[in-house]
């Protein structure tokens, strides 16, 4: 039985690894640039060997398609808020400083309509 234990471990981490792998895929997957498939809202200010960087405008009733962004740095230019609301329904206000700086864990979304309660103006910052 141990040894049926040890397989489907092995099995699990090379299952998690290859969907880490078709993640890492799919965000850096040109059909999934922010900056390619919505330049109404991102665009790209700065892209080298080391990082990317794009400046976001965000504004209410805008609709970005399915898109990816890698782990990344968000520095926020503008006081910015906007409501969220979480598969029960609920609905919370998120809200950010001028000057504010945030760690985001990569993510694949889109095709939500902004719910922005006042213009925001943000720089995302991609490692590379």
């Amino acid at each position: 039985m141990p040894v049926l234990n040890k397989k489907y471990r092995i099995g699990t981490a090379a299952g998690l690894l290859t969907a880490i792998t078709v993640a890492t895929a799919l965000a850096q997957s040109p059909a999934l640039d922010p900056a390619l498939v919505a330049p109404h809202i991102y665009e790209s200010v700065l892209n080298n060997e080391r990082v990317r960087v794009l400046k976001v405008t965000d504004r209410n009733g805008e609709t970005a398609p399915l898109h990816a962004h890698p782990d990344r740095v968000v520095v926020f230019l503008s006081p910015c808020a906007w409501l969220e609301t979480a598969p029960d329904g609920q609905t919370t206000m998120q809200s950010f400083r001028l000057g504010d700086v945030l760690w985001a864990k990569s993510i694949t979304h889109g095709g939500e309509t902004s719910r922005v309660v006042q213009e925001c103006s943000l720089l995302e910052i991609e490692l590379k």
